[in-house]
């Protein structure tokens, strides 16, 4: 794969697209914390994994009609944030459960007006995974979305994955994540089903799983009651290896 500029990003929160107004992002990521174990017996340091962390930090354009009302409202409870390397089926995405910090202004004397945003992760930690929508996608009924192609045949160590859906007309609608060995006959992941939407939106979820994932995965819409519109995006992590939060 090809060395890619920060152009063309998107960024997610709780169901919400403000990538609009987000000038640049500051720091993404995160890790376990090392714990030093090491005994007298050593001449180094022995280190093991501890606890995981996450943030994602980032300046925002004040815009009182998007990026303010969402922001703004500092909530006690967590909110979900996704930073999209690019808007390409497949790309890198880094998702979040965490709590936001804050909402900084800082009026320049250019006469910008610049506001500092953090949210530090709960109980999760960051998690970098792909895009199984091409940024935003739009379903007007049940669909059936392109396979991604993960490239390892699969993996048995479970897999977590995000939804934002920002807006929704219709009486239900259910999406879900399937998987493939070879991109033609997929079936259902066992509970990598996200909540049924039926009311209001925007919204954010995330979900996880443990078991074997298969090479390909893919994002699917069903529904009972019928849906007219649904635009939504889905970010999954197929863990290659075992992780515990």
């Amino acid at each position: 794969m090809a060395k890619t500029s920060g152009l063309g990003q998107n960024f997610y929160v709780s169901g919400n697209d403000l990538s609009g107004d987000v000038g640049s992002v500051q720091r993404g990521g995160g890790g376990f914390t090392p714990l030093e174990l090491t005994g007298i017996d050593k001449s180094a340091f022995e280190r093991s994994g501890g606890k995981r962390e996450g943030e994602i930090s980032w300046s925002s354009w004040f815009n009182p009609t998007v990026a303010h009302p969402v922001l703004s409202a500092l909530p006690r409870t967590d909110v979900i944030a996704s930073w999209l390397t690019s808007t390409a089926l497949g790309a890198p995405v880094l998702s979040m459960v965490g709590k936001q910090i804050n909402y900084d202004g800082t009026r320049g004397e250019d006469g910008s007006f610049p506001l500092a945003v953090q949210v530090l992760s709960n109980a999760y930690g960051a998690e970098w995974g792909v895009s199984l929508t091409a940024g935003k996608r739009t379903d007007g009924s049940a669909t059936n979305g392109t396979g991604v192609d993960l490239t390892t045949v699969s993996t048995t160590f479970g897999a977590q994955a995000y939804l934002h859906a920002f807006s929704f007309t219709g009486t239900d609608v259910t999406v879900k994540i399937q998987d493939s060995a070879d991109n033609a006959s997929f079936a259902d992941v066992a509970s990598l089903a996200f909540t049924q939407i039926t009311g209001s939106t925007p919204l954010a979820q995330r979900i996880a799983v443990s078991g074997t994932i298969r090479r390909y995965l893919r994002a699917v819409t069903v529904t009972t009651g019928g849906f007219s519109s649904l635009v939504f995006h889905v970010a999954v992590i197929r863990n290659e290896t075992a992780v515990t939060f």
